[in-house]
């Protein structure tokens, strides 16, 4: 069957609104220094107005997964949940700027739109205070089957199986994704998520998912592992590809028998790395969508993981299609 996008995403929709200040605001506003903070709607409201004029950005991790395959050159659908309001606007203007689809229909009850809201100060540091609102509330209603049956790879966001809805949600789009004989990959999110489902991602793992992302302590988590070379073992046992990402160690992609230890990419200093993970997947799975071999998926990876953390924010700022030229990689 012929594929209308290369991967259909499913994660958290969320706007990032980048403010530069200064530590006194951060005082003034109550808001903790270089660490994530979640808040409530009624804090979000308060600290929305309070950074007014701050470059407004669609985020959540797989969302910045779709912007790095659209730089890639890749076709990319993405599935969440916002309201009909403004930050709900400003997160479907900013998924087409990017060149990604975006076809949620916005809702006009419940939580508003999710956000996250990052003070920068002139040291570097970014406070974050998110609020999950709307992302949170996605369901099976809107889970498009026809659409994720006309892409190659299912993509989804482990942060959303926190909530009953989106997991049923999420449950739906596997099913249409298989039934159509399309891959299923999905990303472990966090250590601490692991920790709270770990169960429920190794079954998924038993029939329905066909790639995984972790890094080292999701990873750990996940096979309840001490050591690194424990952790590889599991991962070979398992039938599908997993990528196993080691920050400056590079990364290790393992298939059956297959196995590549994979250096990192160079980086001549590293700023931020919000959102390395985010876009050493979206560099894997244009891989996988172009008919690269596993070796090259993980160096596309580290290519594009590379990039993102050499500048403050979580999507790319140079264009992937470009370095993955220059690599022999496109």
């Amino acid at each position: 069957m012929d594929a209308d996008y290369h991967v259909a995403a499913l994660g958290n929709a969320i706007v990032d609104v980048i403010y530069p200040t200064n530590d006194e605001f951060l005082l003034k506003h109550n808001i903790a220094k270089g660490v994530m903070t979640l808040i409530d709607e009624h804090r979000a409201e308060i600290l929305v107005t309070a950074m007014s004029g701050g470059r407004e950005i669609a985020g959540g991790s797989a969302a910045n997964t779709m912007a790095g395959l659209a730089s890639l050159g890749a076709r990319g659908l993405f599935i969440g949940k916002v309201k009909d309001d403004r930050l709900g606007e400003s997160f479907a203007a900013s998924m087409r700027e990017t060149g990604v689809s975006f076809l949620a229909e916005a809702s006009d009850m419940g939580a508003s739109t999710a956000c996250c809201l990052i003070a920068v100060t002139p040291d570097g540091h970014r406070s974050m205070n998110t609020y999950l609102g709307a992302s949170r509330e996605i369901a099976p209603a809107d889970i498009d089957t026809s659409r994720i049956s006309h892409s190659e790879i299912l993509y989804i966001e482990g942060y959303l199986w926190d909530a009953p809805q989106a997991k049923s949600a999420i449950t739906k789009a596997i099913r249409a994704a298989k039934r159509a004989g399309r891959r299923v990959a999905f990303t472990l999110s966090d250590p601490f998520c692991v920790g709270l489902h770990r169960a429920e991602f190794l079954d998924l793992m038993k029939e329905d998912l066909d790639i995984v992302f972790a890094n080292e302590d999701e990873a750990s988590a996940l096979f309840e592992t001490a050591r690194f070379d424990e952790t590889l073992q599991r991962a070979r046992n398992w039938r599908g590809i997993m990528a196993l990402t080691r920050s400056e160690k590079g990364c290790v992609v393992v298939r059956d028998d297959e196995l590549h230890v994979l250096n990192a990419a160079p980086v001549e200093r590293v700023i931020d790395t919000t959102g390395a993970g985010d876009q050493f997947a979206a560099g894997f799975l244009y891989g996988l969508t172009h008919d690269k071999t596993l070796e090259d998926c993980g160096r596309l990876g580290a290519i594009t993981a590379a990039e993102v953390i050499a500048h403050y924010g979580a999507r790319p700022e140079t264009s992937l299609a470009r370095l993955a030229k220059e690599a022999n990689l496109d």
